[in-house]
């Protein structure tokens, strides 16, 4: 079984997939760059729905001003990264629409500031602005799509981020592959964008590249 993976993954992360004699084919389809922002106007809480964002924050000459904040993510590896570099994390979700549930309900009456990518989707902000929740936005980090196309025939493909699902469809199409996503909002992604009429796609309990490679491992046991 060959399977495609849109983002290159680390040398344990392939191991797993050697252990069960899957042909690995991978590379990045995104690149990140750090954006020059301003930390003068944040707010007392911090939003934070990819690590991306996390990384871009630390690479600012400001950064101490602002690890005293409380902040809000999504997923374990986000939060265990903010951990690691002092900031205080008060709460997390596993995908972006239930972190807005989470604030909308306990703490709806505080201001937030919404750390984000050029290209990202309306989900947490839209559910914010609704409920009429104070928050502003500083975009940290730019998304490049990077398209490659694939010659070699695939059984299954990993995506990772709506943008990486934009950029596979740039120069492929989605034929009877299975395609495992990291989370709800990267498979919406491909639902819209794909021509494809059936898809078969499997959501990754966790959203971590390791939770993606054990539903392979899982689904084709």
């Amino acid at each position: 079984m060959v399977v495609l993976s849109t983002k290159e993954l680390s040398k344990k992360q392939i191991t797993l997939l050697d252990k069960k004699k899957f042909a690995l084919v991978h590379a990045d389809f995104i690149k990140i760059k750090t954006l020059n922002f301003s930390l003068d106007q944040i707010n007392e809480n911090l939003i934070f729905t990819s690590k991306n964002a996390v990384k871009s924050i630390l690479k600012n000459k400001d950064v101490n001003s602002v690890t005293s904040k409380k902040c809000f993510c999504v997923g374990e590896k986000t939060k265990r990264f903010l951990e690691k570099n002092s900031f205080n994390v008060i709460d997390f979700a596993s995908d972006a629409y239930s972190l807005a549930e989470k604030i909308i309900e306990k703490y709806f009456n505080q201001k937030f500031t919404f750390f984000s990518g050029t290209i990202r989707k309306d989900i947490l902000p839209k559910k914010l602005i609704e409920k009429g929740v104070f928050f502003n936005e500083i975009q940290v980090y730019k998304t490049v799509l990077q398209p490659k196309n694939i010659i070699i025939e695939t059984n299954a493909i990993l995506f990772f981020s709506p943008s990486a699902v934009e950029s596979y469809l740039q120069k492929n199409k989605i034929n009877n592959q299975t395609c495992f996503c990291i989370g709800k909002t990267t498979a919406k992604a491909l639902e819209d964008i794909s021509e494809t009429s059936e898809l078969n796609i499997v959501i990754a309990s966790q959203p971590s590249i390791e939770s993606v490679i054990e539903e392979v491992i899982k689904y084709n046991n």
